[in-house]
């Protein structure tokens, strides 16, 4: 895949979050996404015990049994700590290291982690979306901001997720008797399409099995190279 440079990876706190204050206003939400044949799920770990970053995306063809077409994988020393809302700069480049490797380039990207359901309505889907320039779904397993209304225990409902007075995403139900995960756009796409996608790439777990298929793969990864 062909990745943009669109900025330089910041060092410190104050320029991050310039950064995301300006790239947010790139972003594009849109209806009309074309035929979609592909989905990539993308996923992160840690090493709790070194500084040593994981990541795994993995493609699928879209079908009743969601076909794996690639799989790959990068590591990398975190250049960024652990910062709340400001994940991308720790995690986005070694995914971008994993990106760059497919041969398939996907219709569509499912992150673990936040579209514009963000501060600065820049999460890691947003973010590497934009670098990406893709289509891109944030599917995160906790909120960052917002407020929202009980979520009915029924497979596909939802409540909207609202911040600052705007639609930032929604808190879908994926699974009964399951927490609803926080769904939001991230780049080159909507939120009803979104929420729509999520729920048609799930198979039976709380998150779309991408992103499960891609969990799974990231911790096999960092398992095999922890010493």
């Amino acid at each position: 895949m062909h990745i943009k440079r669109i900025h330089s990876w910041a060092k410190n706190y104050e320029k991050a979050v310039q950064i995301q204050k300006e790239l947010s206003e790139s972003l594009v939400i849109k209806k009309d996404h074309g035929k979609i044949h592909t989905v990539a799920g993308a996923d992160v770990s840690y090493d709790k015990h070194s500084d040593l970053v994981f990541a795994a995306v993995i493609v699928f063809r879209i079908n009743k049994n969601l076909e794996k077409i690639e799989e790959t994988t990068a590591i990398e020393k975190a250049r960024f700590p652990y910062i709340p809302g400001l994940l991308s700069f720790r995690e986005a480049p070694v995914l971008l290291k994993s990106f760059k490797k497919l041969i398939m380039e996907p219709d569509v990207i499912l992150f673990d982690g936040q579209g514009i359901a963000h501060p600065r309505s820049f999460g890691l889907a947003s973010h590497v979306g934009l670098i990406l320039d893709k289509p891109s779904i944030g599917c995160a397993k906790s909120r960052l901001v917002g407020d929202y209304s009980d979520v009915e225990n029924s497979v596909g409902a939802y409540s909207s997720l609202i911040y600052k007075d705007k639609i930032v995403g929604v808190v879908l139900r994926t699974k009964l008797n399951t927490n609803p995960i926080f769904v939001s756009v991230g780049h080159k796409t909507s939120l009803s399409f979104a929420t729509r996608f999520v729920l048609k790439t799930c198979r039976g777990y709380r998150v779309p099995e991408p992103i499960r298929q891609a969990h799974l793969l990231v911790n096999k990864l960092r398992k095999e190279n922890i010493l």
